[in-house]
């Protein structure tokens, strides 16, 4: 809150109150007052719990009203005297100061604007304006994580996440809803995917180890300029959805390595259940026993490497090779030759899309 806001009321309403007008802050300095040379007092015995209290109190011959957030007041506007005209003064200067101070918070809290920015409640040339208006620096290197609360307590995730980043002017915690909360993360220009996933690795850690709250995180890809950031926000939400799909057991996705995943979540579900029937013409996918399934998994990881995967998952080299038999019989695909390997690994994907996302006639 700007003291010079403060002091432009106050010069204002000393003609119509014929008394000293002046407001302190939350150390008791006072930083507005219609006599100028008290600006920098600190007016003593003005303790803590009075600043805290919603009624009047009188200090030092001086009535006084806190205002401010509801839940800790910032400030107190005095009025010398401590009759009953001094207690009706500050509590109409008091209701007054604080509408002034909620509606200047709201225009100039760049928190509020980040907000509007990611959600698009803003227009787009609107946006730039509002960053010079706001004095934020636009030209720097941002990225969004939405972090998605799965499980539930009486734990304040926002409150968390907000004491883990508590530079205001770098980085800003923005709550959607009751179970998303997003991160707008400063970064340094260039920084790897794998560095963002170290930050998200550390929040998932905190909130699982000191909170007992499971959460996953959906990284977008890192953006320079405050409009884009809508565009990182989206990208993060993508991956979430993704994620659920795709990758159910990792707790951080990134929207960097969603991979061909990406586009298949993007088909429709008519179009995939063909590519399905069209892949394994010459029988079904359900015919797949879970074990087969868990070998080629295995399989992808080690590049398709049947030695490297028969002594991976402990079993003889000709077990694994009569299991990839299996899969040429009802697919007609080689696992062993990469064009095949691909199709089928779609096909996989789009089977386990399919499961999440039923086919409508």
């Amino acid at each position: 809150m700007s003291n010079r806001l403060f002091q432009g009321v106050v010069h204002q309403m000393r003609d119509a109150i014929d008394r000293t007008i002046g407001i302190i802050d939350e150390t008791s300095v006072v930083i507005a007052c219609s006599e100028l040379g008290r600006i920098g007092e600190v007016i003593e015995n003005v303790k803590p719990d009075a600043l805290a209290s919603t009624s009047t109190f009188v200090v030092n011959g001086q009535t006084f009203k806190s205002f401010g957030n509801n839940g800790r007041p910032e400030y107190a506007v005095f009025v010398s005297g401590n009759d009953d005209v001094a207690q009706k003064y500050v509590q109409i200067l008091a209701v007054s100061l604080s509408s002034i101070k909620q509606y200047y918070d709201e225009k100039y809290d760049r928190g509020n604007f980040i907000k509007n920015v990611i959600l698009d409640n803003i227009l787009p040339g609107d946006v730039y304006l509002k960053a010079r208006e706001l004095h934020f620096n636009s030209e720097v290197t941002r990225v969004c994580m939405l972090i998605k609360v799965m499980s539930k307590n009486d734990i304040s995730v926002y409150d968390i996440i907000q004491n883990l980043f508590p530079d205001k002017t770098k980085d800003f915690v923005i709550n959607i809803n009751e179970t998303d909360i997003v991160l707008v993360k400063e970064i340094r220009p260039n920084i790897e995917s794998k560095d963002l996933e170290k930050l998200a690795s550390s929040i998932v850690d905190t909130l699982s180890s000191e909170f007992y709250t499971y959460c996953v995180i959906g990284i977008g890809t890192t953006v320079v300029g405050v409009k884009d950031l809508a565009h990182s926000f989206k990208e993060a939400q993508v991956a979430l959805e993704v994620g659920k799909v795709f990758d159910t057991e990792r707790s951080i996705i990134s929207y960097d390595n969603l991979g061909i995943a990406r586009l298949v979540y993007q088909l429709p579900t008519t179009l995939c259940e063909m590519f399905l029937k069209e892949v394994f013409k010459r029988g079904s996918i359900e015919s797949l026993d879970q074990e087969t399934l868990f070998t080629i998994q295995r399989f992808f990881e080690n590049n398709l490497n049947v030695s490297e995967t028969s002594r991976k998952l402990f079993v003889h080299r000709n077990t694994l090779v009569y299991r990839l038999e299996k899969i040429k019989k009802l697919s007609g695909l080689d696992l062993r030759e990469f064009e095949d390997a691909i199709v089928f690994k779609v096909a996989l994907m789009v089977k386990k899309y399919l499961t999440a996302n039923p086919v409508k006639y």
